[in-house]
């Protein structure tokens, strides 16, 4: 779904990352695993100029859509 501040909670998906708390996150272990090389990608693009990347669930169907075309978007949104 994007990054969740408890993995075995799928309700406690963050909405909203600021690449500066990207160091706590990870020290706190929310941020971990197979989760940390997708994280590290978003926080490249939006240092090289991309304005947000989000990290969405791509098995739930019109995932992208739903991103794009709502106002609460469906996954964690890094700026």
């Amino acid at each position: 779904r994007g990054l969740l501040e408890d993995r075995d909670d799928p309700d406690s998906l963050i909405k909203k990352v600021y690449v500066s708390d990207i160091p706590a996150l990870v020290k706190q272990g929310i941020i971990s695993g197979g989760m940390i090389p997708k994280i590290e990608c978003c926080k490249d693009a939006i240092r090289r100029g991309v304005k947000k990347a989000v990290i969405i669930d791509g098995r739930v169907s019109h995932s992208i859509l739903i991103e794009l075309l709502s106002d609460e978007g469906s996954g964690t949104m890094f700026v």
